[in-house]
Order: C-alpha cells, then sequence, then structure tokens
C-alpha cells in the first residue's frame, strides 16, 4: 500500500511547444510539441515516484485527453487509480518565445464533474489503505461542493493519515474550514486567506500563527518562489533561503517543492528539513525548461549546498556566542 495518496480533480495534459517570435495575425511555426501529464497532484506523485518514494495518483480522466493521460503516466510507471468521467479532461499550454526568452502560459478551465464522479473519486482514495499523506493539490472544478475536504478529512481520519492542501481562492478557504495538517499558499494567497477568515492586524508571520491557533491547520509553509520559503508551526517559525540558480522555467516547481516536502516528511525527517528538501526539489524544477519536473541529482546537490550553507550559519552564530561568553568573562575579570 502506498505511504501517500495524491488526488486531482482537474488534472491536464501540459503542452509545451516553441516559436522563433510570437507575432499577432500570422503563421508561426513551431516545433513538435512535448506532451506530460499535469495538474497539482499528478505531478507531486510523479515528483514522489522519482524520488523512490511510495505513491498512488487518484484523477479524473475524460475523452482523449484523459486517456493519453493515463498512458503518459503508465510509461512513467505511476501507480495510478484513473477515474473515468464523460467530459473531456483539459489541457494546458506553455508557449515559449525564442526571440525574447518569455513563456506564455495559457491554462484552461477543465470539465465539471457530475455528483457521481467526484463520490467515485472520494471512494477510491477511501478504499485505499495504510495512507500516511493524503495531498490535494491543484484547481477545483468549478460546480465542486464546498464540503468536499470535509469528506476528504473524514477518510483520512479513519486511516489516521495527514491531509495536506496545495490549492487557492475558495478551495484553499474551504480546506481550511475542514482543518487539515498542512497547507501551501504564495504570499499572495496567505494574503487572501487573511482577509476571507477576517484575520486582521497582523503580519504574515502572526497571521499564519492565528491560522494555526484557530485550529484551521497546523502547518503552514509559505511559497516564496525564487525567496524559498517560510515555515511556521506552533513551535516553529523559519525562513528557508532557495539556492541561487539560473532559471529556465517555474512551471511545476511549486509541486515539485510539495512532492520534496512529503518525501521527506514519509521519510522521517524533521519538518524543517523536509521543507528544506522540498525548496532544493521546487528549485531544481527551474532548471528545466517548459513543464519538465526536477532532476534527482540537481535536487541532491542543491539540498547538499543549503545543509552547509546551514551548517555555515550556525557555525557563525556558535562562534558569536562564544565570542560574546569570553567577552562577558573578560568584563568580570576587569
Amino acid at each position: 500500500m502506498p505511504d501517500v495518496v495524491t488526488i486531482t480533480f482537474n488534472p491536464c495534459i501540459d503542452k509545451t511547444l516553441a516559436v522563433h517570435e510570437m507575432l499577432p495575425e500570422k503563421k508561426m511555426h513551431a516545433r513538435m510539441p512535448t506532451y506530460e501529464p499535469g495538474g497539482g497532484g499528478i505531478n507531486v506523485a510523479r515528483g514522489i515516484y522519482r524520488l523512490g518514494g511510495s505513491v498512488s495518483a487518484v484523477y479524473t480522466a475524460g475523452g482523449c485527453h484523459g486517456k493519453l493521460l493515463s498512458d503518459l503516466l503508465h510509461k512513467e510507471l505511476i501507480p495510478v487509480n484513473p477515474i473515468p468521467i464523460e467530459k473531456l479532461t483539459r489541457e494546458s499550454w506553455v508557449i515559449l518565445d525564442q526571440s525574447t526568452g518569455k513563456q506564455y502560459r495559457i491554462v484552461m478551465p477543465g470539465p465539471q464533474l457530475s455528483a457521481s464522479e467526484w463520490q467515485q473519486c472520494l471512494d477510491q482514495l477511501d478504499s485505499i489503505e495504510d495512507v500516511k499523506f493524503i495531498v490535494v493539490s491543484g484547481s477545483m472544478p468549478e460546480n465542486m461542493p464546498e464540503d468536499i475536504y470535509n469528506n476528504i478529512g473524514i477518510i483520512a481520519a479513519r486511516k489516521n493519515a495527514k491531509v495536506v492542501v496545495d490549492s487557492s481562492g475558495e478551495s484553499l478557504i474551504n480546506a481550511l474550514k475542514s482543518s487539515v495538517y498542512l497547507i501551501k499558499p504564495s504570499l499572495s494567497e496567505l494574503a487572501s486567506v487573511i482577509v476571507a477568515l477576517n484575520i486582521d492586524g497582523f503580519s504574515l508571520t502572526d497571521a499564519a500563527l492565528e491560522l494555526i491557533k484557530r485550529n484551521y491547520c497546523e502547518v503552514v509553509v509559505v511559497s516564496m518562489g525564487a525567496g524559498g520559503a517560510w515555515l511556521i508551526s506552533a513551535h516553529k517559525s523559519v525562513e528557508i533561503k532557495a539556492p541561487h540558480v539560473k532559471t529556465m522555467s517555474t512551471v511545476g516547481a511549486g509541486d515539485s517543492m510539495v512532492a520534496g516536502l512529503i518525501f521527506g516528511l514519509v521519510n522521517e525527517k524533521t519538518l524543517e528539513e523536509a521543507v528544506r528538501f522540498g525548496v532544493a526539489c521546487g528549485s531544481a524544477c527551474t532548471l528545466n525548461p517548459g513543464t519538465a519536473l526536477f532532476k534527482i541529482s540537481d535536487a541532491e546537490e542543491l539540498y547538499s549546498q543549503l545543509k552547509e550553507r546551514l551548517l555555515d550559519r550556525e557555525g557563525l552564530e556558535q562562534r558569536n556566542g562564544n565570542n560574546a561568553k569570553m567577552a562577558q568573562t573578560t568584563d568580570l575579570n576587569h
């Protein structure tokens, strides 16, 4: 049985192509596009599996796009649990303008699910035993019930599993109202949560602590893009700076971060170590073009750099502390 199950109600096919120059009203001849499985939970599952973790992906799959999605996941050997749906699975596009190096992202809304279809997703999730983490990541179809996270929480409680949510907008608000273990908002998403839940007069760090005090969640990991992440729990508030890398694309970096974080927790890293490994995986993802995820070798190298930087910092703090003690002793002796 898998340690981690990801559930993706709105997956997609990620298509990446390049054109010489983006021009209106002109034919732009493109290179052959690449096709990759996409959607938050799908990418988290791919990342965890790539790291050698035990994971299974529950997702909806409709029409020819749904079949292609499953075929692509089978090629990567990802253990999957597709739920057939009537409507067509969405697709998203990343277009690279080679003349400027800029990327253009076109994201489709995705199909609405019938009550029977989303219930089958929950039933499939409930049928998987011995789960440690349930990851709900990505956007939600427009017609999903507000209590969907509450239903997932009930399933998780029966399994003694922890729910991790990486979403935004109303979806994130609904998740918090059901109480989850960990959320990974961006700074802007956390700000929106503060307003929606009437948490006023606090810094972002204090607001995150307030979420924890009000039992909305136990851990907040604020994603700060190239800045890294900020980990806030009831007992810890730590900024984890990202390593400096030459960014090719940021697509999938957040999902890679969640994958590394969850993989770390499953493998008994401390919460801070797990977030640091997540930051390394997210940074490693940005080294690759288009929608490609991270390479293990890059993630491990960047994690090693972050650990060395941490040891250097701790050593400096210890030396400064020792110097301060010596200064105090000298003052007393005089």
